[in-house]
């Protein structure tokens, strides 16, 4: 049955990448796993945020997250539209998310935010601290940037990987069963029949990404796709358990 993975943590609810939205996802029941999104700060720190930028989700905050360093950027209010329904939220590292979640049954889908700049050793960083927690066997590592997720394979190979993708691109089996890695990740309404089909033939596993409504999440049931990552777990499992094949 399809995997119901928590997009940016509960974000349908919660402010999108806090320790929040993080519990929240794995309080939910029905909920496998979180996808997440990692930076490097201009100090090396491994922090989760979506974007290149703090404007969208901090609430009072301006720049780039590459240039601002772990104490700046967690001086900043990480509440997005929810500020003043919650608790001040701040930006977190890998390393709180994964203290976190070793106490629960949840994989995590790690987005290495590569795809604009691609913050030189964070492959490796991102390893080291998945070994430092013995979460190997827990993690799939993802990337808009296929040369970063390689990388990645080359330093791990034994952890699970997939190439993310908005495109629509040509003999896309054939493409990442080449990369060697084992998944494809790409926007749902990408997944017609023909191509569910030419990835199966090929031996790859399907994420699909950002699945909120209910007639899509039932369309992804029906694709046979391996796991839908969207921003309200809560109704996706509603959806998966009354779902009959």
């Amino acid at each position: 049955m399809m995997k119901n993975f928590a997009h940016r943590g509960f974000s349908g609810k919660y402010p999108e990448n806090t320790m929040l939205a993080f519990d929240e996802a794995c309080k939910t029941k029905g909920c496998d796993g979180i996808e997440l999104d990692v930076h490097l700060s201009a100090d090396g720190e491994l922090v989760i945020i979506h974007d290149e930028e703090v404007d969208r989700t901090a609430v009072a905050g301006h720049g780039l997250v590459m240039r601002m360093t772990f104490d700046e950027l967690r001086a900043l209010d990480m509440s997005y539209i929810y500020a003043g329904q919650c608790e001040r939220q701040v930006m977190p590292t890998l390393r709180e998310y994964l203290d976190l979640v070793k106490a629960y049954d949840i994989e995590t889908n790690i987005e290495l935010k590569t795809g604009v700049y691609e913050y030189p050793g964070i492959e490796q960083k991102t390893y080291d601290l998945i070994r430092a927690y013995g979460m190997e066997e827990r993690v799939i590592i993802s990337s808009f940037n296929h040369h970063s997720v390689l990388r990645f394979k080359k330093i791990a190979p034994h952890i699970r990987c997939g190439l993310l993708s908005d495109s629509w691109l040509i003999d896309t089996g054939a493409y990442v069963q080449k990369c060697g890695v084992e998944y494809y990740h790409p926007i749902f309404n990408n997944m017609t029949p023909e191509y569910v089909r030419d990835l199966r033939d090929h031996g790859i596993g399907i994420n699909v990404w950002t699945v909120n409504e209910p007639e899509d999440v039932k369309r992804m049931l029906d694709a046979g796709v391996d796991c839908a990552i969207g921003n309200y777990p809560d109704r996706t499992a509603k959806i998966r358990a009354a779902y009959v094949v």
